[in-house]
């Protein structure tokens, strides 16, 4: 199916199917029940060191936060460990979304879960003190500036937009491929990619599910995305691990490094 360039109803759509099609490969076995059990613990936490280090150097007690593409609202919920209330996660997908309504329940959290296409909010949604992006949201949008502008009307004054994703550069390999130390793909690429299957985050076979689209960023996009947006970036440091499937651990601790994740810090 060719969808426009410009249409993000149309893959927002398409991307919808692709994750309520996975949802059933993470909300059931060893792994949710050990995440339930979790949730349901002081302090919660599914945080990395990485990004548990930029959120403690903010002041987030009492703050309101939002989590855009929260899935399972694992990390919404664990906000709450540094003392901000997890008001809102926004997400696509009502069968991950039920997961977490889950999660909060054993934490004894009670935020607001949306089943919402990012470029199509409802009015009602209020503004937050922290807004949190993580590891593969951006690359599920076609639009980034339209993207980042609705990120900018979420930020009451004086909020935090806090970003922890994939390092562009990391596309352009194929872990899995028969040269993965030899980039693949063009860095430039406008043209989504074409998702097949079942997604995982362990790289493991999520057998058949709905085509998805993935988008390809650069820095430089993301970068002006905000500032297009009226958001001043504060910080961008970029990291030499991976924060995504397991795969592309393959990449880190080498001589010849390169960034592997990102963390981004703006306000409005």
């Amino acid at each position: 199916m060719t969808i426009d360039r410009n249409d993000t109803a149309a893959y927002a759509a398409a991307n919808k199917q692709t994750w309520d099609s996975s949802a059933h490969l993470h909300g059931t076995g060893p792994a949710w029940e050990t995440l339930l059990a979790q949730a349901a613990q002081p302090a919660f936490s599914v945080f990395d060191d990485c990004i548990t280090q930029t959120l403690e150097h903010l002041d987030l007690k009492g703050k309101r936060a939002v989590q855009v593409g929260c899935n399972n609202a694992r990390e919404l919920l664990s906000l709450a460990s540094f003392g901000a209330v997890p008001a809102l996660g926004i997400d696509q997908s009502a069968a991950f979304l039920a997961q977490g309504t889950q999660l909060a329940q054993a934490a004894g959290l009670t935020p607001r879960l949306l089943e919402a296409n990012i470029y199509d909010l409802p009015d009602d949604l209020g503004q937050f003190d922290l807004v949190l992006i993580t590891i593969g949201v951006l690359n599920w949008m076609p639009d980034l500036p339209a993207f980042f502008l609705v990120i900018a009307g979420l930020m009451a004054p004086g909020a935090k937009l806090v970003i922890y994703e994939t390092h562009p550069m990391l596309e352009m390999f194929e872990p899995g491929g028969p040269t993965p130390f030899e980039p693949v793909h063009n860095y430039f690429e406008t043209a989504p990619d074409i998702h097949e299957g079942g997604i995982t985050y362990d790289g493991s076979d999520g057998g058949d599910a709905p085509t998805g689209y993935w988008f390809s960023h650069t820095m430089g996009a993301i970068l002006n995305g905000c500032i297009a947006a009226g958001l001043c970036i504060e910080n961008l440091t970029e990291h030499p691990h991976s924060n995504r499937e397991v795969d592309f651990d393959i990449y880190a601790d080498r001589a010849a490094q390169m960034p592997m994740s990102f963390t981004l810090l703006a306000a409005n």
